[in-house]
């Protein structure tokens, strides 16, 4: 296999989704709030709340820079390596008989997933709402969430072509 560079690459990361970054900073601000309003005097464990919304804050901030998955397509494959411990998936698009776009799921809220198999699909997604369905000979369906669907579909339909 040659080296070579990739046509598109989009990494994506865990603490970045604004409706779990909303809840994380709500649930913060309602210990903030709940500390403030603690009397002291009464509750001598108030204190743990204001620990619990820092401690939520910097977990959030942490998250940001979290890596969940890469992306990358190059030499005829599709190349998703995610967290520590995940191994590299490499999708080989001669293989590849149908590309679309779509729609991840139909839920408003959904969790990251990295090479989940579940009724005859494999599923990547961080965020957003936006995903690449991919069909192989097979019939096995990749469903590829991306927050820059129309590049990653580009880069695919030219690599398929070349």
């Amino acid at each position: 296999m040659t080296a070579t560079k990739p046509v598109f690459t989009e990494k994506q990361y865990l603490g970045r989704e604004w409706i779990p970054v909303t809840i994380r900073l709500v649930l913060a601000m309602i210990c903030f709030a709940l500390y403030f309003f603690t009397d002291y005097e009464i509750d001598r464990n108030a204190d743990l709340l204001a620990v619990a919304g820092f401690g939520i804050i910097i977990i959030s901030i942490i998250m940001g820079f979290l890596l969940h998955f890469r992306t990358r397509v190059m030499n005829k494959s599709i190349l998703l390596d995610g967290l520590w411990t995940t191994r590299l998936v490499k999708i080989d698009l001669n293989s590849i008989v149908k590309v679309e776009k779509g729609d991840y799921s139909r839920y408003f809220f959904n969790n990251p997933v990295y090479n989940l198999h579940r009724k005859g699909t494999i599923r990547f997604f961080t965020a957003g709402n936006c995903a690449v369905h991919l069909t192989d000979r097979d019939g096995l369906v990749y469903i590829i969430g991306s927050q820059r669907m129309e590049e990653l579909m580009r880069a695919i339909e030219s690599e398929m072509n070349s």
